[in-house]
């Protein structure tokens, strides 16, 4: 026997010993659980674990504590979860039977389907639609991202494509506030590359620019180039394609518009500059949001929110569940609570397949250990 066969001999029986001695801890655990159920002691003892973590990693000298620790965060995630099946803490969370329900009243994706984006034609949102709908689809342009909205919940819609964020810029806010607002899902999404012009009516020249118009993330994409032409009047507008088509019935050669070059074709304007965006890479990615819920082929991606308790750990927890399971989080965004300072709502991504039973265990303790919790989708990943 070599000599990487007999230490990897004594790993295993060293794993025997840890495998015995993790299940005489969670035999100890579940007594634990027990006495806290009868007596209603919630399951979470912030001070009392954090004793434990620097008892443990001052056990294991300086080298290997930030390993111990790791180590034992893991463990007493574990603990914690089989208490809370113990005690049934979380388990009456709503957002765990909303998500049950939405379940069962899932729907297949709609054929021939009425699909509404925020904007004028021309805009990026509408391009995000033919992108995943192909370009037969019916296809119409609102004033608002809230109208997009209320058209899936008065059914005069069947999806509507947002923008959730952008490479350069980050998260669109408004999305993610109406996303908790409104019971839709997410059932799909796409990404588009963005390759800002300037444009004007025919005749202008850079010259002669008084106004720039446009969405204010089209603004700030194209900030440096802007920042060249310090008298230019940065004016934000709702949308990009509808800037293009302002400018273009303003008969007045001093305006100029960034969008794209769609909209310049659409609306008659002549390109003044392309590619004014300072980022090469630019790309905004798109949801594609339905009244009910879809599992469309090759779903593997879970998007969620969550509201936490303003205490320590308690973010740090919820990463835990993840790391147990060993699923991979692709996505985790913040938002302010507007009516309770200083906590926030959380949207996680993770991926995973239906099917899958770590996922549903991952969904059963973020219900767990989430004050506010709820699935807004399964959808296939789709940003290549």
């Amino acid at each position: 026997m070599d000599t990487l066969q007999t230490l990897r001999g004594e790993i295993d029986s060293i794993d025997r010993q840890l495998v015995d001695l993790f299940r005489r801890r969670m035999d100890v655990t579940a007594q634990v659980g027990e006495y806290k159920r009868e007596r209603g002691i919630p399951v979470l003892d912030q001070e009392r674990e954090r004793q434990v973590l620097q008892s443990k990693g001052a056990l294991a000298g300086a080298e290997l504590r930030p390993a111990v620790i790791t180590l034992f965060q893991t463990v007493m995630a574990l603990s914690r979860r089989q208490q809370r099946d113990l005690t049934g803490q979380g388990a009456d969370n709503p957002g765990l039977h909303r998500w049950q329900r939405a379940r069962a009243a899932q729907r297949a994706p709609v054929a021939a389907p009425r699909v509404v984006y925020q904007g004028e034609p021309g805009a990026y949102s509408e391009q995000a639609a033919v992108s995943f709908f192909g370009a037969a689809a019916d296809t119409a342009g609102l004033e608002q991202f809230e109208d997009c909205f209320l058209a899936l919940r008065n059914g005069s819609a069947d999806y509507a494509v947002l923008p959730i964020e952008n490479s350069s810029t980050g998260a669109i806010r408004q999305i993610y506030d109406l996303l908790t607002q409104y019971e839709c899902y997410v059932v799909g999404e796409t990404a588009v590359k963005v390759e800002h012009c300037l444009m004007a009516l025919p005749g202008a020249a850079l010259d002669g620019i008084t106004h720039v118009y446009s969405h204010e993330q089209g603004l700030f994409q194209c900030e440096r180039f802007l920042n060249a032409h310090p008298s230019w009047k940065q004016v934000p507008q709702a949308d990009t394609a509808g800037s293009a088509k302002m400018v273009a019935d303003s008969g007045d050669l001093t305006r100029a518009a960034i969008c794209s070059e769609r909209a310049a074709e659409i609306y008659g304007l002549q390109i003044l500059a392309r590619g004014v965006n300072h980022n090469a890479h630019n790309t905004t990615r798109f949801v594609v949001v339905a009244p009910r819920l879809e599992l469309r082929p090759g779903a593997d991606k879970i998007s969620t929110l969550f509201v936490l308790p303003h205490e320590a750990g308690s973010l740090h927890e919820v990463l835990t569940v993840f790391a147990v399971h060993g699923l991979n989080l692709v996505k985790l965004e913040s938002r302010p609570l507007p009516e309770r300072s200083w906590q926030y709502m959380f949207f996680l991504e993770f991926t995973g397949r239906p099917g899958d039973p770590a996922v549903g265990d991952a969904l059963h303790e973020l219900a767990q250990t989430t004050g506010e919790f709820r699935v807004l989708g399964w959808f296939p990943s789709n940003l290549e």
